[in-house]
């Protein structure tokens, strides 16, 4: 309800007291017409408890609509790039909600990791403490924030709840061959003494968090074959339901690479599986077959000593030697080479130069008919024996997860000096994480366990843990089902719930963990528990958040913004107040030590949370970076206030005493109506685009504020007496909801108490319902929408269509109407139809594409020659 005029009240007061009522109570209103931030404060404080909970029906999931966005890792504050992301989720899922759909917006904690046990140790708490009151606080922030998650789906990774199934899961992973443990050369941070991804380690052979040199170590690590799905993950790119992953497809696609060979895993002599990737697994038939490692290869510590490491060869029985040379040409990042004499002369050049006829001193002869046949039988042998045989690029290896570290997901296997490796059972699921106190004080007794084979007393569970992208690679499954203890999500809720519709995250994630959650999701699929291979149907990649930097010319150092002069903004160029030194101005991501970010607490202090919101929305698409800069936000506050105004100054003209005449049937007010239906048509049908097709949001923004000055520009007898103008001000209202929810919660609790309803027999607008609880504004239907005819690119003519029948113009129409319009026909003459398409935006506009080839000038003349000839 309205903080000021209190509508409930309203309703009990009789007529002969209603216009004097209303008349103090837009006094009282006019009193607090100015829209200060102590005013947005009061208005949101009185909103947020009935605005911000989601509320997804998992009985009803024909309509759903699963919106996600990349959930955060705990560090205690929120930053923009929070604000930006999590404000653009809710948007979304508010309009879609406002357009009847039944909206998932879940939320959780990517808890684990070396952040949190890094700064735990340094408090000397434990990293579970320090955990979970980073939660505490960016909770209250993103409720703070006004997001209407479904906070009842709320999970963190680092519970025992979560990462139970994440053990499963893992374990499902090694029952199929797909988790492995192997000897590795890794990257080691000496600091944070735990193995680091390639991508962790910069271009200068550094940690990207600790700044140490990395060093090269060779440990036993943990592996997880996501190589064997390479070709279908490649291929799921070409997927019809992925939509807008643009770039993203082709940063997917180059880290997969083409799979235009094989790759098989085999054990040495030394006990090590060897990768060996082969465009010809035919190859393997070859009795003097050998495999060729580069002499930087970490295995070549072996190879003072004369062929010490070989092969069995599984497909023949017979032994391959491993030799170590750069002479063969190995496949890119690849550093292993199958050599086979007898299908090769340059393979067998190198044989005789090595002396290495001696391992086998027979001739293969095989009719090339017989290779398909041969290859499929190899492959088919290393599928059955789980030696790989699954076709990827020679670039792309298997996932390491393997961390040295405590504060991750315990990895679910214990180690048996009788059995082995022995996976943890089932039912012995979750492996608790031990306090990190008992690992400190004494590692070995914290781990001891007695071994599910044979009840070993002394066995000991694996010290490692799983890297963090191990959580996030499946959580929007879990998101799902919570709190289910039997099984690890509900396969039904699944197969009605996924894909998710919408997935907003960071371009920094969008090759990684979009790899890993893929390769998760078309696993689960294999297995017959989720029912779609590809998890996320359309994405939307934002834009970080920048702020401007200033950095000392020459030493490098950052400084802030009040030490420095600016002498040239548009040059960038600036001094430092004190010494003169010239500063470099830049537009960096912000971050704390660039001295260049903005604390998201600040801007709900001084402007709001609704006004934070609109400005991290406005100015820029969401997959734009954003320049943090002050200079914008008069824009959206000046929005604001005109809103205000406009909602208080109708509330006003429609309660005040009815001194003037005025004919609403007279040709100049009926003028006015029309430009308000146009006004109001036009800037919904903007603004629904903007919001459902291109979450062009900015752009969308753009469209209200056309609205606003349309309504600011209708006269007072406009305002009190128009139909329209009542519509298009509640559509304004409507429309703003989802971006500031408390404010638009204000503005309609105002508008709906205004007195003289024009549209109250209207099924258009409850009156009674908050705004949030209104439908999305449809446009009129007979309102001329656009067919936008486009010849190669370029609009050549637009013909109009009344919205009733939009929606119904196939392709085949199309083409009638447009080859039935001079502006198409004429601009054709010369030219020949390549191919068109198609495009209907329902309800909004649609698209003919003409694609065309100019006709040659010698195509011309022959033709114009013919008709001569036919003519005589």
């Amino acid at each position: 309800m309205n903080i000021f005029l209190r509508p409930r009240i309203f309703h009990h007061i009789t007529n002969v007291y209603r216009r004097r009522w209303l008349t103090q109570a837009c006094t009282e209103s006019k009193k607090n017409s100015e829209l200060t931030t102590d005013v947005k404060h009061r208005i949101e404080k009185h909103w947020r408890s009935c605005l911000n909970q989601g509320n997804f029906d998992l009985k009803s999931l024909d309509n759903k609509f699963y919106v996600l966005s990349m959930f955060p890792y705990p560090s205690g504050n929120l930053h923009m790039g929070h604000v930006r992301v999590y404000t653009i989720s809710d948007t979304v899922a508010r309009f879609q909600r406002m357009c009847g759909l039944n909206v998932f917006q879940p939320i959780g904690w990517d808890a684990f990791g070396l952040p949190a046990e890094n700064a735990a140790i340094q408090r000397g708490v434990e990293p579970k403490e320090w955990t979970e009151q980073n939660i505490a606080q960016m909770k209250k922030q993103l409720e703070d924030l006004g997001c209407s998650f479904d906070w009842k789906h709320e999970m963190s990774t680092c519970s025992p709840e979560y990462y139970q199934w994440t053990q499963k899961l893992f374990l499902m992973l090694h029952k199929e061959g797909l988790a492995y443990q192997n000897e590795a050369l890794v990257n080691w941070d000496p600091v944070d003494k735990t193995v680091l991804a390639d991508e962790q380690v910069d271009a200068n052979g550094c940690s990207w968090r600790s700044g140490a040199k990395v060093e090269k170590k060779l440990l036993k690590q943990w592996f997880i074959k996501t190589t064997a799905f390479a070709e279908q993950l490649l291929e799921g790119l070409d997927d019809p339901t992925l939509i807008d992953w643009r770039d993203i497809i082709n940063l997917q696609r180059h880290w997969i690479g083409e799979c235009d060979g094989y790759g098989f895993q085999l054990l040495t002599s030394a006990s090590v599986k060897l990768r060996v990737w082969t465009k010809n697994p035919e190859h393997f038939k070859d009795p003097n077959a050998f495999v060729v490692l580069k002499t930087s290869h970490y295995l070549a510590k072996d190879k003072n000593d004369s062929f010490s490491i070989t092969i069995e060869n599984p497909f023949t029985g017979t032994i391959m030697p491993v030799i170590f040379n750069d002479t063969p040409a190995f496949a890119d990042k690849c550093d292993v080479y199958l050599a086979a004499p007898s299908f090769r002369d340059e393979d067998k050049e190198l044989q005789e130069s090595l002396s290495l006829s001696f391992f086998a001193n027979e001739e293969l002869k095989v009719a090339k008919k017989d290779l398909e046949h041969i290859r499929h039988e190899i492959l088919e042998t290393a599928k059955r024996l789980k030696l790989g045989g699954y076709k990827l690029s020679s670039k792309l290896q298997d996932w390491l997860i393997s961390r040295q570290r405590y504060w991750g997901t315990p990895i679910p296997i214990v180690h048996c000096d009788k059995c082995g490796v022995v996976p943890v059972p089932d039912e012995q699921l979750p492996v608790i994480l031990p306090e990190k106190s008992k690992i400190d004080k004494n590692r070995e007794e914290a781990l001891k366990c007695t071994c599910p084979k044979c009840q070993n007393p002394n066995a000991l569970r694996e010290s490692d843990t799983m890297d963090t992208f191990v959580d996030s690679s499946w959580y929007y499954l879990r998101f799902l089902d919570p709190a289910n203890t039997d099984k690890i999500f509900d396969e039904n809720i699944i197969s009605k719930a996924m894909p998710v519709d919408l997935y907003i995250g960071g371009k920094e994630h969008a090759v990684l963990h979009l790899y890993y959650a893929r390769f998760m999701n078309h696993f689960l699929h294999s297995q017959g528990v989720v029912n779609c291979s590809e998890p996320f149907s359309r994405l939307l990649v934002q834009g970080m958040v920048m702020g401007r930097t200033f950095r000392v010319k020459g030493s490098g150092r950052y400084v802030q913004e009040h030490e420095v002069d600016i002498v040239n903004a548009k040059k960038n160029q600036a001094v430092l107040k004190e010494t003169k030194e010239p500063v470099v101005m830049l537009w960096e991501k912000m971050s704390k030590s660039k001295m260049n970010g903005v604390d998201p607490t600040d801007m709900f202090r001084d402007y709001g949370t609704d006004t934070t919101r609109l400005i991290i929305l406005a100015d820029v698409a969401p997959t734009s970076h954003r320049n943090w800069s002050s200079a914008t936000f008069p824009g959206i506050l000046n929005w604001q206030k005109r809103l205000w105004l406009t909602v208080n100054e109708f509330c006003e003209m429609r309660s005040s005493p009815d001194d003037a005449k005025i004919d609403i049937n007279s040709k100049e007010f009926q003028d006015e109506e029309e430009k308000m239906f146009d006004a109001r048509n036009f800037y919904v049908k903007g603004a629904t685009f903007n919001y459902r097709h291109t979450h062009q949001l900015s752009v969308a923004i753009s469209k209200m504020q056309g609205l606003t000055n349309s309504l600011r520009r209708a006269p007072k007898h406009v305002m009190r007496y128009s139909k329209q103008f009542e519509r298009a001000l509640a559509s304004q209202i409507i429309m703003l909801a989802p971006m500031a929810p408390h404010f638009a919660s204000e503005l309609w609790s105002k508008f709906a108490s205004a007195s003289n309803r024009i549209n109250s027999s209207s099924n258009e607008l409850q009156w009674d319902k908050d705004v949030l609880s209104q439908k999305w504004p449809e446009i009129d239907q007979h309102y001329q929408l656009d067919l936008a005819v486009k010849v190669n690119g370029f609009e050549n003519c637009c013909i109009k269509i009344p919205r009733s029948h939009i929606d119904k113009v196939t392709h085949n129409d199309a083409l009638d109407l447009a080859f039935n319009t001079d502006s198409v026909t004429s601009y054709l003459i010369d030219k020949k139809i390549r191919t068109t398409n198609f495009v209907l935006y329902p309800g909004i506009e649609a698209i003919l594409n003409i694609y065309v080839d100019k006709v040659k000038e010698e195509t011309k003349k022959s033709s114009a020659n013919a008709t001569e000839d036919v003519g005589h």
